[in-house]
């Protein structure tokens, strides 16, 4: 699985106009309603507030992957977001958050949602990664990275 396949350039959006976690995750879900048809945009915000109050989805180093699933998603897709500031997320390390990605899937997709945010985790371990998709200054160019990274993954495989 690339993360491409699952990301659309119309979902990323440099920079978030969220100041806390939950305008985060609501700004990232209406964008991928907007873009990525969801059906219900309400019910995946309360999917992922949900699930993000059972426990953080802030993972440390400045990254938040809140997720959830739900009745009004068609197919596996997600969300990035870079705030304007960083946001407290609750962070396992205590740290805020200065890039969130929102992973949405449908009910009867547990494998493939499980195998997207171990992928999501996976690419993120790379410190020059994250240290690069921090210093993006728009959406074209934090998707760009993505897509570069993952061409470069390719080619070593």
């Amino acid at each position: 699985m690339r993360l491409t396949d699952i990301l659309q350039p119309e979902v990323v959006k440099v920079f978030l106009d969220a100041t806390n976690k939950k305008q985060a995750i609501c700004e990232l879900v209406d964008l991928l309603s907007d873009h990525a048809g969801i059906e219900n945009r309400e019910e995946l915000k309360k999917a992922v507030w949900e699930r993000e109050q059972t426990r953080t989805t802030g993972i440390g180093h400045g990254i938040g992957i809140p997720h959830g699933k739900s009745t009004g998603v068609e197919q596996l897709c997600m969300a990035i977001g870079k705030p304007k500031e960083p946001i407290e997320f609750g962070s396992i390390d205590g740290r805020p958050v200065d890039l969130v990605i929102l992973l949405a899937s449908p009910m009867d997709q547990t494998g493939p949602h499980i195998q997207a945010l171990a992928k999501i985790s996976r690419v993120l371990t790379d410190e020059e990664f994250r240290h690069a998709l921090r210093q993006c200054q728009s959406a074209e160019q934090l998707y760009q990275l993505i897509l570069d990274h993952e061409a470069q993954a390719a080619a070593k495989a």
